[in-house]
């Protein structure tokens, strides 16, 4: 263990001296490897911290909710369109029929909404999701109120024109959020009095706002606007606990069925999602950039690992008096061959560390510039600093091969 740590210990002061003695030619040589490490390392980190934004985005959905709903979420270019299209919309009559008697389910609501302008006085904010929605909405979605309350029981049953207001229509309605409850808006033309206020969440990367919903009581929407002539209409079930999500998609499948008539052959006129199918989508699109980026990397280290080579090949030829000496005082094959491969992993890592502070920079810029929350891990650090040290030895592995097998004789006469 002593020698190998002198070996490197001493390979470091080598390689020093000589990115000292030769800089441009050295660095030249090192930017290659610090170009492929800051490829493939920066792609990846980008890569990792979309996929685990996305991820959790997708989780707000809920892993324990599937949604019913006309078109399905897995649908590829071979998918029947056509068929997709003739299926009717999920509606209120469907909420009505599984309402109650679907055993597995903890909670179940229906949602539709279209684009609207929400107006207090001379303030406006466009394209607001305008959502009539059912009375457990909130055991649906993990949303909770900042200024106000929610709907009751009695209020969703009797279709008051309440409506609960996303933060940022708040915001941009009105002074402060907090002034909203209370209030007046008109949307298409009605009024609707503002009784809360939903905490920010943010928009996510999967398209996804709260903070730009108007929630009101779906029998009270139906007053204006019919389900039946919307498209963006869903059942939302919640699997109770202890229970597994195939039960209760099997039973839903069963209970929409029968509700539906449908012919045990005929196949299903709606689609049962949930966030395991959005889930798998993102393997395979992350794995493809995931491997463009290995592909750009991987030419970019080669470059470096070929200037690595070449400085390795010169080295050995500016110190074969040196080696010959070496050998005639009794150095062994070995010690030549590691010194010279330790002094290539030296320059190798050098390049490899010098991309990852790249990479640490860039994570930092995008970061701040982009207002989202990229990283560099851990394993990605280790990935760049492994990869650094295989390149170094495939790099220096000929040239110390050489210098190890040299005649200490020729080898001294050839530097005189």
């Amino acid at each position: 263990m002593g020698l190998f740590l002198r070996l490197f210990l001493e390979s470091f002061k080598v390689a020093a001296t000589s990115l000292s003695a030769n800089k441009l030619r050295t660095t030249l040589s090192l930017l290659g490897i610090s170009f492929g490490i800051f490829s493939i390392i920066g792609v990846y980190s980008i890569v990792d911290s979309l996929e685990n934004k996305i991820r959790e985005d997708i989780q707000s959905l809920g892993d324990n909710v599937v949604y019913v709903q006309k078109w399905p979420w897995n649908t590829t270019n071979n998918s029947p369109w056509w068929k997709y299209m003739q299926r009717p919309e999920p509606n209120y009559d469907d909420y009505q029929a599984i309402y109650g008697n679907i055993e597995s389910a903890s909670a179940i609501c229906f949602a539709y909404g279209q684009s609207k302008t929400v107006k207090y006085k001379s303030n406006s904010v466009e394209f607001v999701t305008y959502m009539g929605v059912t009375n457990d909405y909130l055991n649906i979605w993990d949303i909770d109120i900042e200024f106000g309350r929610f709907f009751t029981r009695q209020e969703f049953d009797q279709g008051k024109p309440f409506v609960v207001l996303g933060y940022d229509i708040a915001s941009g309605l009105f002074d402060s959020p907090e002034k909203a409850v209370g209030k007046f808006v008109k949307i298409s033309g009605k009024k609707h009095a503002v009784i809360g206020v939903f905490t920010k969440m943010g928009q996510n990367l999967i398209g996804d706002d709260p903070d730009t919903r108007a929630i009101v009581p779906a029998k009270f929407m139906m007053k204006s606007v019919n389900p039946k002539s919307l498209n963006s209409n869903v059942l939302m079930v919640k699997v109770k606990d202890g229970i597994e999500l195939e039960e209760l998609i099997d039973e839903l499948t069963g209970k929409m069925r029968s509700f539906h008539r449908l012919k045990p052959k005929a196949d299903d006129d709606f689609a049962i999602n949930d966030i395991s199918l959005m889930a798998s989508g993102l393997d395979a699109v992350f794995g493809v950039v995931g491997i463009a980026g290995t592909f750009i990397g991987v030419f970019a280290i080669l470059v470096g690992g070929f200037g690595i080579a070449n400085i390795m090949f010169v080295s050995v030829r500016e110190r074969t008096g040196q080696i010959g000496i070496q050998k005639s005082l009794g150095a062994k094959n070995y010690f030549i061959l590691l010194q010279f491969i330790f002094e290539s992993i030296v320059l190798s890592l050098m390049g490899g560390l010098l991309g990852l502070v790249l990479v640490l920079i860039m994570v930092e810029v995008v970061a701040r510039v982009a207002d989202f929350q990229f990283y560099l891990s851990f394993f990605n650090i280790f990935l760049g600093i492994a990869l650094s040290v295989v390149i170094g030895i495939l790099s220096g592995v000929i040239p110390a091969y050489q210098a190890s097998k040299m005649d200490p004789v020729e080898a001294i006469r050839a530097n005189t």
